[in-house]
């Protein structure tokens, strides 16, 4: 059995924790996926707390199943596009059906990812179905799906209040960025985000997003 510690925290009335939620509420609503990336330099030190703030995300059984790799190089930046280009264009002009390619077209994506290079960094953000233990055997995780997600929104909330932008990223099949990485097979690429301050010109979709009433029932 885990020891235990004492968990202590300040004492916050509930009128504070509204107000606190209301203001997070408030700079939550205000965070866009950005497509148009800045070239502008980001502190290495600045994504290290992002990715230690990823680390502190719940997940079953503690087990952490998540690994980062944060990329700032231009030459693996270029590698990466190279193939995240050659695998997008395949699903734009095979693999898509026209159903998926109408939901697609209010953003107006195609298979250029001119972001990959142009931002920054780029964070590929694994998922450990297992650990390599010394001696070579494995340790099961579990449910390294959901615990991944967790992690991954955590890191896109922080990457906002800093001030940063990010865009999801899932191109199929991703099999090559763990290549690219150098990460063992126990390992399977989760998300492409590429990470950097938005471009002077950067326009975003006008999308609404759903209303309390449409995501939440309250008993």
């Amino acid at each position: 059995m885990s020891d235990f510690v004492p968990y202590s925290r300040e004492w916050v009335p509930p009128e504070e924790v509204a107000a606190r939620l209301r203001e997070d509420r408030n700079i939550a609503e205000t965070r866009r996926t950005v497509r148009m990336f800045s070239d502008r330099p980001v502190p290495r030190e600045a994504i290290e707390d992002a990715i230690r703030i990823a680390g502190t995300a719940p997940s079953g059984a503690h087990k952490q199943p998540w690994f980062f790799v944060a990329i700032s190089d231009p030459e693996t930046k270029r590698q990466l596009r190279e193939k995240v280009e050659e695998a997008e264009r395949e699903f734009y002009e095979q693999k898509a059906t026209e159903e998926w390619l109408d939901a697609l077209r209010p953003f107006g994506t195609d298979f250029v990812k001119e972001h990959i290079t142009t931002a920054p960094w780029v964070i590929i953000v694994f998922r450990q179905d297992y650990e390599r233990l010394p001696d070579g055997s494995r340790k099961k995780n579990y449910y390294m799906t959901e615990s991944v997600g967790i992690a991954v929104g955590f890191l896109i909330q922080a990457l906002h209040r800093a001030g940063l932008c990010s865009l999801t990223h899932t191109p199929a099949p991703m099999t090559f960025l763990r290549e690219i990485c150098g990460r063992p097979e126990y390992e399977k690429p989760f998300v492409l985000m590429p990470v950097g301050y938005p471009a002077e010109d950067c326009v975003v979709p006008d999308l609404a997003r759903k209303s309390l009433d449409e995501i939440a029932d309250f008993r």
